[in-house]
């Protein structure tokens, strides 16, 4: 037995204003709605990134941050945050911090599929290494923060435009991607 998963569309000010089936909101035509993006840490202090599965609807098969998600009507995002952490990937995080409450971003894919989104982004640890879900992730790495930054200075079409974006404005990688475009 399947449940229908919703999201919560939400006004210019982030407020909600109703909700929509998930299946319903990804089209040419997003209607505005809330989710969130994680990155994971390691002891090791490196960033876990994951390569979308080829099945999902938006910018399948694309490097991206750890994982990303919609919190349910109802549901506190930190919540959804752990949720989509052990359905995604099969960990445990700790150590949740938000990072950039106020991002948000619109961004087409190559079919015309639009992302629409107030995401805040977080930062999480684990000490688990991950176990993918195939229908959400294809692939994993754990990397170092600076050869991330230089990835996406290099090659920013390989990754999720979310994921650009974030890294401009993260704690965890803008000091990274500064270093490299300093003269």
């Amino acid at each position: 037995m399947s449940e229908t998963e919703y999201v919560v569309l939400v006004d210019d000010d982030g407020q909600p204003i109703g909700t929509a089936p998930k299946s319903t909101v990804h089209g040419t035509d997003t209607a505005l709605h809330l989710a969130f993006s994680c990155h994971v840490v390691n002891d090791a202090g490196q960033v876990l990134v994951s390569r979308r599965a080829l099945g999902k609807k938006t910018w399948p098969g694309v490097w991206t941050n750890s994982f990303c998600g919609h919190p349910q009507p109802g549901e506190a995002i930190v919540d959804a945050v752990h949720r989509r952490a052990a359905f995604e990937l099969g960990i445990t995080i700790d150590d949740v911090e938000l990072a950039l409450p106020d991002f948000r971003y619109r961004a087409i894919d190559a079919s015309g599929i639009v992302e629409y989104e107030i995401c805040p982004v977080y930062t999480a640890f684990t000490a688990v290494e991950p176990r993918p879900h195939p229908d959400e992730v294809v692939d994993t790495r754990w990397v170092d923060p600076l050869d991330l930054a230089s990835s996406l200075i290099a090659t920013p079409w390989a990754f999720s435009p979310w994921l650009v974006l974030q890294a401009e404005q993260l704690p965890l990688l803008a000091h990274q991607i500064d270093s490299l475009r300093a003269p």
